[in-house]
């Protein structure tokens, strides 16, 4: 009689093992399910990194337009920069190209028909294509250095900007001159730009 109540104790301290054991590998698998759903999740909510063409497309100029001669040539740089370096569609081409004419005077805009403007910047791009030659980097002048003054009954602006262009391991480089005339609204916009030897940069004063 003490050996069946033995053995039944036994067995029923078996179970309460079996169960507890069971109980304890649910809450281990359950949380494990939970941890991989919850970073499956993560995955799938966390946005892919936009392009450096995606980001220029996709500016908002009218909320935020640079609010200095030299962020505006920051900006003119940025987006050229996705011109030479990134792949792109020619539908996001053209996109671009219409974008970055947001930085120029209507001057600068009236003084070709937009088909003639992307025709003469596809050529461009081509031949630096063509030669394999990119726009490693640039470097516009300090903030200090920016020329401001008044001619015609406008505010003018002027600054440099050098760029770095690279062709395999041959690196070179270039300086260029940007002219910037604050409109109506009170924004900076490219009125023209040349390269920088001495006698072009006297033509813009």
């Amino acid at each position: 009689m003490a050996d069946s109540k033995k053995k039944k104790g036994q067995n029923a301290n078996g179970i309460k093992v079996l169960i507890i054991g069971l109980v304890l590998i649910c809450l281990v698998a359950g949380y494990y399910y939970y941890l991989s759903n919850k970073r499956q999740k993560a995955m799938e909510e966390t946005p892919a990194k936009a392009t450096a063409v995606e980001e220029a497309l996709s500016y908002n100029f009218e909320r935020k337009y640079p609010p200095t001669p030299k962020e505006v040539v920051k900006l003119y740089c940025q987006m050229t920069q996705c011109f030479y370096n990134e792949e792109y569609t020619e539908e996001e081409f053209v996109q671009l190209a219409l974008q970055v004419r947001n930085l120029y005077d209507d001057e600068l805009i009236a003084s070709k028909t937009e088909n003639q403007y992307i025709e003469d910047l596809r050529w461009d791009v081509n031949q630096f294509r063509d030669q394999e030659i990119v726009i490693s980097s640039y470097a516009t002048s300090a903030s200090t250095d920016v020329e401001e003054y008044t001619k015609g009954g406008f505010k003018w602006a002027k600054l440099y900007c050098s760029f770095t262009l690279r062709k395999g391991t041959y690196v070179d480089s270039t300086n260029e001159v940007f002219l910037l005339r604050k409109d109506d609204a009170g924004h900076w916009k490219i009125y023209g730009f040349k390269l920088a030897d001495d006698e072009e940069t006297r033509a813009y004063q």
